[in-house]
């Protein structure tokens, strides 16, 4: 497996352009295509007079939207400098329908984290956390303002669930390439068995890859990211939204607070 098409959400917000140069600088190395997505649905006139009021308004609308649009494919061009071939897909919809519709083509799809500093997606941006839900495809979470990932050191935080199998899955191509995998498994139902097993899975795919049990004593997220900090990683793979995700938005949860609090990518797959 590899990623031969990798779809970056463009959006014209601050952390846009670093999030564009990251994903570009993945294609070479897997000799994939960028695909930049964009979309606005055009607003409906509002406080119309006559047929012929509603039509200026239309036509209005959809010239900003055009403008929007035009700019943001500026962005994605201007950004993904060096990718190995790219693409661009922009559509008058809303922008996560139109992500997720993309997604069917796309190996790895690359959005911006949520959190403090996010709130300026404005009108093209997306959310992570819906994405996860429903692209159906590995989702990897840049933060803002890191523009480069090499994958050199893995953290896979490891729970036997559906979620962290399909995680695990999708990320094989980073790391069959890691210079160093940790497997590890955190606080209750952290299985030494389970765990070893998928190290050695691993192995097989020619990871270099070593098993951890890391105890719980200041939650999950926590002890995920002082791991990681630890090891010097530079991307977190995890199953994501594995208890409902209106029970992680309500009472919180570790999906919820890497998509927030981690400063570095974490690939996801629910």
């Amino acid at each position: 497996m590899s990623y031969a098409t990798i779809l970056v959400c463009v959006d014209l917000s601050g952390a846009a352009p670093a999030r564009i140069r990251l994903a570009a600088g993945l294609t070479p190395r897997f000799e994939a295509i960028l695909t930049g997505a964009a979309a606005r649905k055009v607003p409906a006139p509002v406080l119309v007079s006559d047929i012929s009021d509603a039509q200026l308004q239309e036509e209005r609308n959809r010239e900003v939207v055009r403008a929007e649009l035009e700019c943001a494919r500026d962005v994605f061009v201007r950004n993904a400098e060096g990718a190995f071939d790219t693409e661009w897909r922009a559509t008058h919809a809303t922008p996560l329908t139109h992500l997720v519709a993309e997604a069917r083509a796309a190996d790895l799809v690359v959005v911006g984290q949520e959190g403090e500093g996010a709130e300026d997606r404005g009108t093209l941006g997306v959310a992570s956390g819906p994405v996860l839900m429903e692209a159906g495809r590995p989702v990897l979470v840049v933060p803002l303002e890191v523009e480069a990932l090499r994958a050199a050191r893995i953290v896979v935080a490891w729970k036997d669930t559906v979620e962290t199998r399909r995680a695990v899955s999708g990320a094989l191509p980073f790391i069959r390439r890691a210079d160093q995998v940790f497997v590890a498994g955190v606080g209750e139902g952290a299985h030494a068995e389970g765990a070893e097993q998928v190290a050695a899975h691993l192995a097989r795919h020619g990871a270099a890859v070593t098993t951890h049990l890391i105890q719980d004593r200041k939650g999950p997220a926590e002890e995920i990211l002082d791991f990681a900090r630890r090891q010097d990683a530079d991307l977190i793979v995890m199953g994501a939204y594995g208890h409902s995700r209106m029970r992680e938005w309500a009472f919180g949860g570790v999906t919820r607070d890497l998509l927030r609090r981690s400063p570095v990518c974490c690939l996801m797959s629910h």
